[in-house]
């Protein structure tokens, strides 16, 4: 027990150091996480560590997924429906059969077995190339695409998985049964989803108490996940329902304080479990090359190679017919959706990084058959995936800023931001003028005393003078004010931490004063990160 907890501390010291480095290099945390997995996998005398199949499937992954469909807007995913479709459903199983392909004609792999190792490594991951593409600033609708795909295509990939090897286990497959089962998890998810997404807001409205909520909003995936899983299907689709429910729904039921405690409290649990499964990811280095010995290293990189290859190609392959072909065959798809430009198809194609669920994936394939013998090509698959995996997030994770500067995606997500803040600075004038419309009528209504209602009046029109009117010109000032604000909030600070060491306030008047304090300067950075700094 005590080496457990030795060797969480010591992931949890490389987790914070590869942190502080990757921002000081200007690179993705996970990449690097990876790389020192590795470099601590081959370091002599440290114990081996085995990542559990079971504990990425049904421990890690449930929360990861619901914190993104909740983070995920329920009306840009349906507006982007059909390229996420595409690339969810119709790529992963497009990938899956390139690689079936494959790995039977170039590596000799029985044809099922080759379904296994496709079905393994045709879901990209979500969580690194999204951390990278979110610092790019890139165009909303290609974060979106992207996000929702990775919501969506662990569910296709799991269940095709499933189907597989059944398959090599057993020595039957039926095409019209596993398309009818496919549809019925499909369908029984996302209605199971929407029930746990419902029932979740339900019991947290009821309990009204932020730690009782958050302690429910923890549970919600695990509900949602964990049943379908164990009937047989995947659990993802319903995790992903759920969310995008409490993502659409939420915001009226839910309380400030559990909303605002819930978001630092999901924040960090989504940091941790990230930077460990990156970094448990990289530590299976030793294990695997321990269980490959059997192999020639050139039967195995030329294996990994191939298998590369084709989920690179093959991405590239279906995204640009799937990104024009149904608006240029569908005239209707045409006039709801312009045509993008190839630059944004081409980085969604080249976004293909592998990740921890191809990992767990691969960990899970049984060790033997229905019939006793050995599961076939078990240990190859387990480096080929490994080696898919760091070749992808390591290659192409460090590329993806240069790509972006090379198609010019940059400018135009900036151009886009830009709009966004004009539209999000006229929403607040407008709810501004509607709340001071608002008061005059309670005003009259309720009688208010004239203090009381030149109170309130100040307050409206103290947010609504902070508002800029000219974005371009008070960008700069904006900066400077949301600055000096926090200067302000620091030197009110230390003067009630003074108050405090001269036994002027108790403890808990400091707190509470403090507690406010804390809002104010959260606000203040919220808005300030964009050159905002109103209010």
């Amino acid at each position: 027990m005590t080496a457990i907890f030795q060797t969480i501390l010591l992931m949890a010291a490389v987790l914070a150091a590869v942190a502080v480095a990757a921002k000081r290099l200007h690179v993705a945390p996970s990449i690097l996480l990876v790389v020192a997995g590795i470099g601590m996998a081959l370091i002599p005398g440290l114990p081996s560590i085995r990542l559990a199949p079971e504990l990425v499937l049904l421990v890690i992954l449930p929360p990861l997924i619901y914190s993104a469909g909740v983070a995920m807007s329920w009306r840009e995913f349906k507006f982007n429906l059909q390229p996420i479709a595409l690339l969810a459903f119709g790529c992963v199983v497009f990938t899956t059969c390139a690689v079936a392909a494959a790995a039977h004609y170039l590596l000799g792999f029985d044809w099922a077995v080759g379904f296994v190792l496709g079905a393994i490594v045709a879901p990209p991951d979500v969580v690194a190339p999204l951390a990278i593409a979110r610092r790019l600033g890139l165009p909303r609708q290609v974060t979106v695409i992207l996000e929702g795909e990775g919501l969506a295509n662990d569910a296709t990939a799991l269940i095709l998985y499933r189907f597989a090897v059944i398959a090599v286990s057993t020595g039957a497959f039926s095409l019209g049964e596993a398309a009818g089962t496919f549809s019925l998890i499909v369908i029984g998810e996302i209605i199971y989803g929407i029930g746990v997404g419902w029932l979740s807001l339900r019991l947290r409205r009821w309990a009204r108490e932020p730690r009782v909520e958050i302690t429910l909003s923890l549970m919600t995936p695990y509900l949602a996940y964990w049943v379908p899983e164990h009937l047989h299907g995947s659990g993802v689709l319903a995790t992903v329902a759920c969310g995008l429910f409490v993502s659409w729904n939420g915001p009226r039921l839910i309380a400030p304080a559990t909303r605002l405690q819930g978001i630092f409290f999901w924040d960090l649990i989504v940091y941790l479990i990230e930077g460990f499964v990156f970094l448990l990811t990289g530590l299976q280095a030793r294990t695997l090359i321990e269980q490959t010995q059997a192999f020639s290293l050139r039967e195995l990189l030329i294996a990994t190679a191939w298998t590369t290859l084709i989920v690179i190609v093959a991405r590239f392959v279906w995204v640009f017919p799937g990104a024009y072909l149904p608006r240029w065959l569908i005239p209707t798809a045409r006039r709801h959706d312009a045509a993008p430009p190839w630059q944004g198809p081409f980085f969604v194609a080249f976004t293909g990084i592998r990740g921890v669920v191809s990992l767990a994936a691969a960990l899970a394939i049984p060790y033997v058959m229905a019939n006793g013998q050995p599961f076939p090509h078990r240990d190859m698959i387990l480096f080929i995936v490994f080696g898919v995996i760091v070749i992808t997030l390591v290659g192409q994770g460090l590329l993806l800023p240069a790509v972006v500067r090379l198609l010019g995606l940059s400018a135009i997500g900036k151009k886009e931001h830009a709009e966004e803040i004009k539209r999000e600075l006229h929403a607040r004038q407008a709810a501004l003028e509607e709340v001071t419309r608002r008061l005059e009528k309670a005003i009259a209504e309720h009688e208010l005393p004239d203090i009381v209602a030149a109170h309130l009046r100040t307050r409206n029109m103290i947010r609504l003078q902070v508002l800029p009117r000219n974005l371009t010109e008070d960008i700069e000032l904006l900066r400077r004010t949301a600055a000096l604000k926090k200067e302000l909030i620091d030197a009110e600070r230390d003067f009630i931490h003074q108050l405090l060491r001269d036994g002027k306030i108790t403890d808990e008047a400091r707190r509470r004063i403090e507690y406010e304090l804390d809002l104010e300067e959260a606000g203040v950075a919220n808005r300030g990160s964009d050159g905002g700094g109103w209010m």
